[in-house]
């Protein structure tokens, strides 16, 4: 059970449960809409890949120091991962958004078709996932989050 005292897991593994479940609301507040789905979504403000990192360097540092190799490791791993998130993931979601107009712009010429009334609405349905990378602004959210979150955490711990 020395799993559940490793301080760094716990509160990157909050970090992301809270950014995800916090999407809910911002995206009402937005949108007016409430939209559970974005609970297990990708993409969306704050990012919870940078909250889960940043979490973890922060419980890390907490726990073995700035100066530690430990804290080196997750902290590079954490700029990857964010920059990841803003780079690659960002541009394959953009890309897949014009691949999704490229299929409806199809799927609109082949409805004229005699076939296409027949087919599953199922199989007319398929789209490519396009909320797939961050903002900046998603990812500057999320590192905030998860520090912060590692912070209090740590806090409550140490009573």
């Amino acid at each position: 059970m020395e799993i559940l005292l490793n301080f760094p897991l716990l509160a990157s593994l909050a970090a992301i449960f809270f950014a995800q479940f916090v999407k809910v609301p911002i995206t009402y507040i937005a949108t007016r809409k409430i939209d559970w789905s974005l609970i297990l979504s990708t993409g969306g403000m704050p990012s919870s890949h940078s909250a889960a990192v940043t979490a973890l360097a922060t419980g890390v540092a907490l726990d073995n120091g700035l100066a530690s190799s430990l804290f080196a490791v997750s902290a590079v791993f954490a700029i990857i991962t964010m920059f990841d998130a803003t780079g690659v993931r960002r541009h394959a979601g953009e890309q897949a958004t014009v691949l999704n107009k490229l299929v409806t712009d199809f799927n609109t010429f082949v409805g004229e078709a005699k076939s296409w009334p027949q087919q599953e609405e199922e199989e007319k349905q398929k789209k490519l996932k396009e909320l797939l990378g961050h903002q900046p602004i998603e990812v500057f959210f999320g590192g905030l989050t998860g520090i912060f979150l590692a912070l209090f955490l740590h806090y409550l711990f140490i009573l």
